[in-house]
């Protein structure tokens, strides 16, 4: 059986174990999830709304959202959990299969970034059916987990009309807000590569809708926020100057003080503390 923090992944079906602590991850799902978490709890982030997914409950992630996803055990079971994920090039092949005159041109996309579903029978049958594999010793073949990744998709259809428009949809990767996810992320070690990445775009393509949005490259924008985030945190007095340039990003030490000093005419050692 699954043991500590161990992770299958047939294809594109993923049985997880984590035990017996608490895993905290942060995504920007590039693909479509449908999750079933059989053991233990999960708790969904979505921009300060959270999903509850406990034991035999499933939840649908959207791509390119970015979530956070709490694992621990509960009621002294640890968390377990089975995943599909739908790539692109697979759910264009179910498309072609579909009648399209049968389809809603009405119908709109889900809003939500992950959504709780409702325990319905064919829910149920599919993935009391994938638990057998949960035990690594039985592999299925890759004939059967085409076929029940195809019977989740119509799982899925048979659910919310919704799925139809949100699944299928083939157009360019959904953007999010590049300017308000830097805002919220600027002191994660992160590179502008990531940033792009995380905001749905080409590194090129980032830097280019980042000059409609600010008269400062990305690179020199990122500094700037670093250093007064710097600034603010000596003044508070809740961080030490040989701390606070790891604190709001920056990897190099000297390169943070020279910084500072060129931005500020001091040195971090040199800004007072202001007490209330």
């Amino acid at each position: 059986m699954l043991k500590e923090s161990q992770v299958y992944n047939y294809w594109n079906i993923v049985y997880s174990c984590f035990v017996p602590h608490e895993m905290l991850s942060e995504y920007r799902m590039p693909v479509h999830v449908l999750i079933y978490v059989y053991s233990g709890e999960m708790m969904v982030d979505d921009n300060g709304h959270t999903l509850k997914v406990g034991k035999g409950n499933y939840v649908f992630i959207k791509r390119n959202h970015q979530v956070k996803l709490l694992k621990h055990t509960a009621g002294g079971t640890p968390y377990k959990a089975i995943s599909i994920r739908f790539e692109r090039n697979f759910l264009r092949n179910f498309f072609s299969t579909l009648d399209k005159t049968t389809l809603s041109k009405e119908v709109k996309r889900f809003r939500e970034s992950a959504l709780l579903l409702p325990q319905t029978p064919a829910l149920q049958s599919l993935f009391l059916s994938l638990l057998p594999y949960t035990d690594a010793n039985l592999k299925p073949k890759d004939e059967i987990i085409r076929l029940k990744m195809q019977e989740a998709l119509y799982c899925l259809l048979d659910t919310d009309d919704r799925f139809y428009p949100t699944l299928f949809d083939f157009n360019e990767s959904w953007k999010i807000d590049l300017l308000s996810f830097m805002e919220v992320n600027f002191t994660q070690d992160m590179t502008l590569d990531e940033f792009a990445t995380y905001t749905g775009r080409s590194l090129a393509t980032f830097k280019r809708d980042f000059a409609k949005v600010s008269d400062l490259s990305p690179e020199k924008w990122l500094i700037r926020k670093r250093l007064e985030k710097a600034y603010e945190l000596l003044a508070q007095g809740d961080t030490k100057p040989s701390d606070v340039y790891v604190a709001v990003g920056f990897k190099n030490r000297s390169h943070f003080f020279s910084a500072f000093k060129r931005q500020f005419g001091v040195p971090p050692g040199e800004v007072k503390a202001v007490r209330p």
